[in-house]
Formats: structure tokens, C-alpha cells, sequence
């Protein structure tokens, strides 16, 4: 009898576990599409600021003093 009332509380804890982590806790399709928006959106102004000229030039030279650089 108590082997029963062990499984029986077993089951039923499992059964809520299930349940919360059964939640609708993802993102839907629109959500996606507007995160996806934002990040390639985000990636042309950065792509915009890195290749400017001012930026362009100064990474250049970051790299010559790099590779100019003595070991």
C-alpha cells in the first residue's frame, strides 16, 4: 500500500513538472521574423560604419602597426 502511495505522489509530481515546462515560453514566427529584421538591419549599419572611410582607414593601420610590429 505505501509503494503505491510513493508512486502515485511520483507520477503526479511529474505530471506538473510536464506541465510547466510544457509552457509557451518560444518565440512565434512573427517574433522571428522581426528579430531576424533587427539583426540584418544592425549587421548593413555596422557593415556601413566598418567600411567608411575614416574607419577603413584606421583598421588598416591598426594592421600595419600589427604586421609591422617586432617579435
Amino acid at each position: 500500500m505505501r509503494n503505491f502511495k510513493v508512486r502515485e505522489r511520483a507520477v503526479r509530481l511529474w505530471v506538473r513538472l510536464r506541465e510547466r515546462c510544457r509552457g509557451d515560453a518560444g518565440m512565434v514566427t512573427s517574433e522571428y521574423a522581426m528579430g531576424i529584421v533587427a539583426a540584418v538591419g544592425f549587421a548593413l549599419l555596422l557593415y556601413e560604419v566598418v567600411t567608411s572611410g575614416q574607419v577603413k582607414a584606421e583598421l588598416q593601420a591598426i594592421v600595419k602597426r600589427a604586421l609591422s610590429a617586432r617579435m
